[in-house]
């Protein structure tokens, strides 16, 4: 499947969470129930996805933890925050490389409107 066809069912199931549910509540809750609703759709999701760091060709295991990662392909970070900072941008890049994927989609969930332009961004890992 085709990385904006992944792209825009992702963004189909996000959006059917917000509209349920809306604003307010915990990062778990909405990663879980986006996970549900992507599944639904028929796409593979892992949640909690681990992710070692190589340094000089040796592995350490930091405790990196993806929030979903769908159809091996597509990083999906969820948050729930006033609005999106650098930080979050920058983890979810830090990720891409880490595991070597594609494409991320950061999610505020936190939001009165979830079609605002600040409230999901797509990031493609340049370094592929």
């Amino acid at each position: 499947m085709q990385m904006n066809d992944l792209s825009y069912r992702i963004r189909g199931a996000a959006f059917r969470v917000h509209h349920n549910l809306g604003p307010g509540l915990l990062e778990s809750v909405y990663e879980n129930v986006l996970k549900f609703e992507i599944e639904k759709d028929g796409l593979n999701v892992l949640s909690l996805v681990g992710i070692p760091m190589i340094y000089d060709n040796v592995k350490f295991d930091m405790g990196f933890r993806l929030d979903l990662l769908v159809e091996q392909q597509v990083i999906v970070e969820v948050k729930s925050v006033e609005a999106l900072n650098d930080v979050h941008y920058k983890q979810l890049m830090t990720y891409l490389r880490l595991a070597n994927k594609p494409l991320g989609l950061l999610i505020n969930f936190n939001v009165n409107r979830l079609e605002d332009k600040t409230s999901i961004k797509r990031i493609i890992n340049g370094n592929l």
